[in-house]
């Protein structure tokens, strides 16, 4: 009986042993107690996850799930470090760009030279589609006819760079340019296309009245410059454009030249209002709340730039900077006779957040006041909204009817060199005012379907006279790949 114990005690003893985990491992040995589980590997008596022993190969692949073994794509090998670690997958194929004409499948889809447009964005591989299936995360969104978004580590329009710098093409042109595609330049879109293409960008540009005819506004009236006062730089690129229901110029500019903004100048054009913008405000020009509507319906020394431009593929808003300035300010703040300035926007976008339905995204809302909405210029002052903030704080609209305390102002920075800094007496006796004020810098923004044609219309114009003159600045037209809140805030 006892030597039937002790072969028992033995043979138990001897199974221990087999299994490498003996009761009287401790760490710095080869050996874990209890034993390692399923994906781990014992190493110094420690169990540890996603180990190996040093010199150990083993197949590897970092390709899409379900490429492996397809068409070129096939795996690689990767040996154990000294360190009990995984080192690099050596020698694997993964999918890459179908070259059209090979016979060979790169991108790993099951078939050699399709020309098939498989993520349904328009494009097939063979017409330089860099991602038409598995070659990288959201296949829709790159292809030839999309924007290069700098940020995501993507080559977006598959120029075969990724994040490439963009591209400037506003350098010297000429101020008083009376080709309306170097305004579009100017305002840094530098892309241009044609209708055939499925390529984004410019297909057309125009400079007309803002009933779109064919009377050209007055040449005076539009600029392309490389700022405008001693404060305002473009915002991107070398060059800004300046539309005015004067000269478009600051006080140092010549071609064309300067011309005093508080005498105002007529330029003796006079046209329609766009008819759309109309209809869609029953006839009669919107106001800021509490103010009089306006009473013409015609644009007086007015001027409008028209693009037409196939948005990118992978775009789903734009965005533009702006600064408004006015001799309006203080005097006729709040009046029927202010100018105005519209970004008119002709899209398919019915989702939301939705485009304003009277097209013209040059206006604020107030935070927790929607649906009160205030046109970009002089009225922006009436509600102390805070946009209209580069000015002096005082007295307004002492030449109309409703007169108020603006108090929201915070300098006159950007007014220095442009015009509107000259000394005036504005609303007050005791003088200490300027000929004019600011809105300072602002973006606006809209939205847009991928791939569409849209029609933008930027225009300003003189309301009832054709007096006290105002300026927009406009640059730094940007996409981008998310939806926006469309209407205007500061920049």
């Amino acid at each position: 009986m006892k030597n039937a114990a002790l072969i028992a005690i033995l043979g138990a003893s001897l199974a221990t042993a087999a299994s490498g985990c003996g009761s009287d491992t401790r760490p710095g040995t080869d050996e874990c107690d209890p034993a390692c589980g399923a994906g781990e590997v014992c190493m110094g008596g420690v169990c540890q996850v996603d180990g190996c022993l040093p010199g150990d190969r083993e197949a590897c692949y970092t390709g899409p799930v379900g490429t492996e073994g397809v068409g070129a794509c096939t795996p690689g090998m990767r040996t154990c470090t000294g360190g009990g670690t995984w080192g690099i997958c050596v020698g694997e194929v993964t999918p890459s760009m179908e070259t059209c004409g090979n016979g060979i499948d790169e991108n790993c889809s099951g078939q050699a030279d399709e020309d098939a447009d498989l993520d349904g964005d328009g494009y097939s591989t063979c017409d330089g589609d860099c991602c038409d299936s598995t070659e990288c995360g959201q296949p829709a969104l790159v292809n030839p006819g999309a924007f290069e978004d700098p940020t995501n580590m993507v080559d977006d329009d598959c120029d075969q760079i990724r994040d490439n710098a963009l591209i400037s093409c506003d350098a010297g042109l000429l101020s008083n340019s009376g080709e309306p595609l170097d305004y579009a330049r100017a305002l840094d879109l530098c892309q241009f296309t044609d209708e055939a293409s499925l390529r984004w960008g410019v297909l057309s540009a125009t400079l007309s009245l803002p009933d779109g005819g064919a009377i050209p506004p007055a040449a005076n009236s539009r600029a392309i410059r490389d700022g405008f006062g001693t404060n305002n730089a473009p915002r991107l690129g070398s060059s800004l454009v300046v539309l005015s229901t004067g000269h478009a110029a600051d006080a140092s500019d010549a071609n064309p030249p300067f011309a005093a903004f508080d005498f105002g100048q007529n330029m003796a054009t006079t046209s329609a209002l766009p008819a759309d913008y109309m209809s869609a405000n029953a006839g009669v020009l919107p106001n800021a709340p509490g103010c009089p509507p306006p009473t013409s319906t015609t644009a007086n020394d007015a001027v409008m730039l028209t693009l037409r431009i196939r948005v990118p593929s992978n775009a789903r808003s734009f965005s533009l900077s702006s600064s408004f300035l006015s001799a309006e300010y203080p005097e006729y703040t709040c009046t029927q006779y202010n100018d105005f300035f519209v970004i008119l926007l002709d899209s398919t976008y019915a989702a939301t957040p939705p485009n304003p339905t009277d097209k013209n995204l040059a206006f604020y809302e107030p935070p927790g006041m929607v649906g009160t909405r205030y046109p970009v210029g002089v009225n922006l002052a009436a509600g102390n909204t805070g946009l209209f903030r580069q000015c002096v704080n005082g007295p307004a609209g002492c030449n109309g009817d409703v007169t108020f305390q603006h108090t929201v102002c915070e300098g006159t920075t950007e007014l220095a060199g442009t015009g509107m800094d000259r000394s005036d007496f504005g609303c007050s006796t005791f003088g200490g005012q300027m000929v004019g004020g600011g809105t300072g810098w602002l973006v606006t923004a809209g939205n847009v379907v991928p791939g569409e044609i849209i029609t933008l219309r930027i225009a300003i114009w003189d309301t009832s006279d054709h007096v006290l003159d105002s300026v927009a600045l406009i640059d730094n037209f940007k996409w981008s790949v998310e939806a926006a809140d469309p209407g205007t805030v500061i920049d």
